[in-house]
């Protein structure tokens, strides 16, 4: 443990030389946004007096927001708050598109009339296209637009973070948002556009998946005698292994599964009553249905 934290500090401490000041906005104060500023400031690559700062018409959110920051502990960067969109932007080198779907019309009007062609746009708005995005930046036609899809263990370092460039972003671009979003978890590059609304069903909404699967291990471990508080420690800590397993070996999940359920054993057992109950297929829809539900949003339904 003291070795890779060592490694980790010494690889944030590199990045952050390496990045300019910046001042980075984010126009939203939900749950999302929150997981990804504390994510970034949590990490420590922001360069030395660099700033963040989150808009949101609710005073509550921003509140949130304000007492995660300070659960952090960091005096290196700046945290404002605010209730204006136009003072978010002023004055940022990026600025994080975290709102919803429907706010997305009147917010673009806003930018439009406030975003300098020299801000970085980064939009991680569920099913809602660069083209769109970029249809109300009529004043800056050739905006650069970068999409993103993160989730919210974002906060704890362990995101899984879909990245896609605008046509008018350069690689410049495309690599300063990825070097700010790797600290937060696993980035990964997705060439066509088209695919991000499954990666909103598969990674975006995924966490709620595990979770559920996690309290229904843990219920089922109550179920056969053990205490609550062991039953969940030890599901969690299941789950959480076995994906690291699938990532440190790369070996397809089948393997590792085959690996662990010996002939007539209990494992065994417990895969064909998973399988009755139609397991794979129910976690498969779940995916495709909140990929599709990301299409509609996209489409104002």
């Amino acid at each position: 443990f003291i070795i890779h934290y060592v490694r980790w500090a010494f690889g944030m401490a590199a990045l952050q030389q390496s990045l300019p000041r910046l001042r980075i906005g984010f126009i939203g104060g939900g749950k999302m946004t929150t997981a990804l500023s504390m994510g970034m400031i949590k990490s420590r690559i922001l360069a030395h007096n660099s700033s963040v700062i989150v808009s949101d018409p609710y005073p509550a959110q921003l509140e949130r927001v304000q007492r995660a920051f300070h659960e952090l502990n960091v005096d290196s960067v700046a945290l404002e708050t605010t209730t204006s969109n136009q003072q978010c932007v002023d004055g940022c080198d990026i600025v994080f598109l975290g709102i919803k779907p429907q706010s997305m019309v009147p917010v673009m009007k806003q930018l439009n009339a406030c975003i300098a062609a020299t801000q970085n746009l980064v939009s991680m708005i569920p099913g809602i296209s660069l083209n769109v995005l970029q249809s109300y930046l009529l004043q800056s036609p050739n905006h650069p637009i970068i999409r993103i899809m993160p989730n919210t263990p974002a906060l704890i370092g362990d995101a899984a973070i879909s990245i896609t460039k605008g046509p008018f972003a350069s690689v410049d671009d495309l690599n300063l948002v990825q070097t700010l979003l790797e600290p937060v978890g696993l980035v990964t590059k997705i060439d066509h556009e088209a695919q991000i609304d499954a990666v909103t069903g598969l990674s975006g909404s995924g966490p709620a998946y595990a979770y559920m699967l996690i309290e229904a291990m843990a219920d089922g471990g109550v179920n056969a005698g053990l205490p609550r508080e062991v039953a969940l420690k030890l599901a969690a800590q299941t789950v959480y292994g076995a994906a690291d397993m699938v990532l440190q070996t790369g070996l397809h999940p089948a393997q590792l599964k085959d690996a662990v359920a010996s002939p007539s054993g209990t494992t065994i057992a417990g895969i064909r009553e998973l399988e009755n109950h139609n397991f794979r297929f129910a976690v498969m829809s779940a995916v495709e249905t909140a990929a599709n539900r990301a299409k509609e949003l996209g489409k104002g339904k």
